[in-house]
């Protein structure tokens, strides 16, 4: 029997909520009705119940601050919010603080009970005997040492007895983060267990995740990614890989399986990480760089693409490329025009069969995209603008603005930003940005200094602001990709 506490202001609500728990949801039973957020809390402290459902909007502390109040200490209770109003800025505040459910008032007899039954099924899964000292240590040392090793019959049935198991199978799950911070596991953890009963340890920099029972793999694909969404930081990135389901002496074979899985999603996230990279660097410096080193970074972005991907896809890709490339170099896809492209990719590269004819057949496509690059941009850009570009070159690691790549170049900061619009399709700052995390990425992967001397060696003072642009930019943070870049060069 599950005991709930109901907390609202509206006497109809308590009333109709109460009769529904005495009358009309078997084994559940109402420990009380609260009708203010203080007198809420006193009856948390009091009653001690198994599930809350809680008024947003009632007079002095509203819902969301008395759950904050009480959340960190009564970490088992499940809290559901009710509110007359769909305020998507209320759920975001509630995700942090595990609450189950959000619900829309008028409030169904039917919708009541579906949400009582849902958490109840997952308070029966959580249900477990509080474990001692002696437990926890033997937890550890299970997800640890004993699951990544084959186990014979008497060692499992202790491990079932020890840590109460009710199945004889389970699965593993890695998730990799974007950061080192283990209070995002601590928000992940959270939600996740408001679905599902697991054991959690860090390993590697990793979460690691062992699910009891009968969950299927793709089940587990389908749903954890999706819950634990509102928990991850905009912007980070997360990866989730999943073993297979296996008798518990075989645990150690899904724990091989769910750490391979989520390494070859980070390298397939490395590879689209580096093909982005390497494209905003080709039709950037395409025409004004030197030739040879274009070419380099040109052979470096198609010999990874046509290692990784299927013939076909890749062909694909290059396409994509160099409809870009020409359209820099002409702007006949910008706008009508009557110049007609220089040739057209698609009909040029589809024809190609093999990676031979492929090499043939780039490296003349190449020379005529970058001869037609160069001309636009050394006879076309008007002088002024070649001169702040040379300048940006030579003080890009300072701390410099608009204005002063404009006196530099002996015109207003408004023409300025005009000429960069016009003929970079970019404005000077993204241009500036763009130039800057191409060196850092450059100085992380020969990594000769540390994340905040590299911030200041391409002129960010603020080695977290930096941080935020690094990863705006490349997808991941300037730490991870200074890991990553090491893992490569194994």
């Amino acid at each position: 029997m599950y005991t709930v506490l109901i907390v609202d202001d509206e006497e109809p609500v308590l009333e109709s909520y109460g009769f529904i728990l005495e009358t009309g949801a078997p084994g559940f039973r109402l420990a009380g009705k609260a009708r203010s957020g203080y007198e809420a809390i006193k009856l948390i402290y009091e009653l001690k119940p198994d599930i809350v459902f809680m008024d947003i909007n009632m007079p002095g502390i509203d819902g969301l601050d008395t759950i904050a109040e009480v959340h960190e200490k009564f970490s088992d209770t499940v809290f559901v919010l009710s509110t007359a109003y769909e305020r998507f800025d209320l759920a975001k505040r509630a995700i942090p603080l595990g609450v189950f459910a959000y619900l829309v008032k008028p409030v169904s007899k039917k919708l009541f009970v579906d949400t009582l039954l849902g958490i109840g099924t997952v308070l029966e899964k959580r249900k477990t005997v509080k474990i001692d000292t002696g437990t926890d240590l033997f937890l550890h040392q299970f997800m640890d040492e004993r699951i990544w090793k084959e186990q014979n019959s008497e060692h499992w049935q202790q491990c079932r007895e020890r840590l109460h198991l009710d199945s004889d199978r389970g699965l593993v799950c890695f998730i990799g983060l974007d950061s080192d911070q283990e209070n995002h596991f601590t928000r992940i953890n959270g939600v996740l267990e408001l679905k599902y009963r697991f054991f959690f340890t860090i390993h590697l920099n990793l979460g690691m995740y062992f699910f009891p029972g009968e969950n299927t793999r793709e089940q587990l694909a389908l749903d954890v990614p999706e819950i634990i969404a509102p928990a991850i930081p905009e912007g980070m990135l997360c990866l989730a890989g999943f073993g297979s389901v296996c008798d518990g002496p075989s645990l150690y074979l899904s724990c091989t399986e769910a750490l391979e899985e989520l390494n070859r999603k980070k390298d397939r996230t490395d590879v689209r990480l580096r093909e982005r990279l390497r494209v905003i660097e080709l039709r950037r410096k395409m025409g004004l760089s030197d030739c040879e080193e274009l070419r380099t970074l040109f052979n470096a972005f198609w010999e990874e693409v046509f290692a990784t991907y299927e013939f076909g896809l890749a062909k694909a890709k290059m396409v994509s490329l160099f409809s870009l490339l020409v359209d820099d170099c002409t702007g006949c896809y910008q706008s009508h025009t009557d110049e007609l492209p220089p040739f057209v990719p698609a009909e040029e590269i589809y024809p190609l069969v093999t990676l031979s004819l492929w090499k043939d057949w780039a490296l003349s496509a190449f020379n005529r995209v970058y001869l037609l690059s160069r001309q636009k941009r050394t006879g076309k850009f008007p002088v002024p603008l070649v001169k702040a570009l040379s300048f940006i070159d030579a003080n890009y690691t300072r701390q410099i603005q608009l204005p002063d790549a404009a006196e530099a170049a002996s015109v207003s900061a408004a023409y300025l930003s005009r000429l960069f619009g016009e003929h970079m399709n970019s404005a000077f700052i993204d241009y500036l940005t763009v130039m800057r995390v191409e060196q850092a990425e450059k100085l992380i992967r020969e990594n000769c200094m540390n994340i905040k001397d590299v911030a200041f060696a391409v002129g960010y003072q603020d080695p977290n602001y930096f941080s935020k642009i690094f990863r705006k930019f490349v997808g991941v943070s300037p730490s991870m990709y200074a890991e990553r870049s090491r893992y490569e060069k194994k």
